[in-house]
């Protein structure tokens, strides 16, 4: 487990069973997790080094993906307190070097876990669905029985053929009640990844769009059950117009799905109240820092950081969630 500073898990926890990843799309252009795991890389702890060993080439992604030692890809099962749990902050469960093998020991784990709630994003929406796809009812017995058998292994008899039918049962046929799985939009080209997502089996549907980098539109919420939206932090931040954000929101409380307001990211428009406390900008800075929109005389956004920006959207925070299923 690590820490993070992602305001919609609970204290920020995540847990990463995998580590590497690759730039996909426009939202993964300033990706933060590459920086940290270049320094987690040449970390003094060998185990968190050898994790992260060769999943970056220079301040980029390598491409290749590297699997936890046994006591990460275990490790919510000796978490006693039940919290929500950001899955894969500094990878991408199904990206196209992740073996389905690995896939099925991570969703066993959070299927013996059913007192977490695991929040899984992707941008690779069709692998996800096509990894539940590839089950017929013979496959997903012999392939549940192949995870069955190593969690008998690795945790003894005691854990029985109750919790092991329900790894079969749930996950490789139905999808957890505990597992939400999400896709990231940032842009209006990759919106096909909602309806990729309404089609995949899954207790919890939810989407993150974040960074927001233009007006999305319509968006069809059909089968969504919660959306999260936000503007992008960050040293080359690209700035996020309030109306964009405004329009998810208002789409959301229309089609009755939770919205989620994470940030206004390093930009804050200055037609917003910063929250009492949280301006620190001085007049030169503010100069220096200016994006003007086409709409100009009503739209200023001037970068003063994720700290001092908030995120109070028309005067309040939004931190609404789904109902839990479990």
């Amino acid at each position: 487990m690590s820490k993070t500073k992602i305001e919609w898990t609970d204290k920020g926890e995540t847990w990463n069973p995998i580590a590497g990843c690759s730039k996909i799309s426009a939202g993964c252009a300033n990706c933060y997790a590459i920086k940290d795991a270049v320094r987690l890389a040449g970390n003094p702890n060998k185990k968190i080094a050898d994790k992260y060993a060769g999943t970056t080439k220079g301040m980029n992604w390598s491409g290749q993906i590297n699997f936890a030692s046994h006591d990460v890809l275990t490790q919510p099962m000796r978490w006693t307190r039940p919290r929500k749990i950001f899955v894969n902050s500094m990878s991408d469960l199904f990206h196209e070097n992740v073996p389905d093998e690995w896939i099925d020991k991570i969703f066993a784990v959070m299927a013996l876990s059913p007192y977490h709630t695991f929040q899984i994003l992707t941008k690779r929406a069709d692998r996800m669905k096509a990894y539940f796809e590839s089950f017929n009812q013979i496959e997903a017995l012999g392939r549940g029985w192949n995870c069955a058998n190593w969690l008998i292994k690795t945790f003894g008899q005691e854990n029985g053929k109750d919790k092991v039918n329900k790894v079969i049962e749930s996950n490789f046929r139905y999808g957890l009640s505990n597992v939400w799985l999400g896709v990231s939009v940032e842009d209006k080209k990759h919106k096909f990844r909602i309806d990729v997502l309404r089609e995949t089996p899954a207790a919890v549907r939810w989407l993150s769009l974040e960074p927001l980098l233009e007006d999305l539109g319509d968006l069809d919420l059909t089968g969504i059950d919660w959306v999260v939206a936000g503007g992008e932090s960050g040293t080359k931040a690209r700035p996020m117009h309030p109306d964009w954000a405004r329009s998810v929101r208002d789409q959301c409380i229309a089609a009755g799905v939770p919205f989620f307001y994470k940030q206004w990211g390093a930009w804050f428009p200055m037609c917003e109240k910063p929250p009492e406390g949280n301006w620190s900008i001085g007049e030169e800075k503010a100069r220096t820092h200016i994006h003007l929109w086409e709409d100009e005389l009503k739209n200023v956004s001037v970068k003063i950081g994720k700290k001092n920006a908030g995120r109070f959207l028309d005067g309040r925070e939004w931190n609404e969630f789904p109902e839990e299923k479990i």
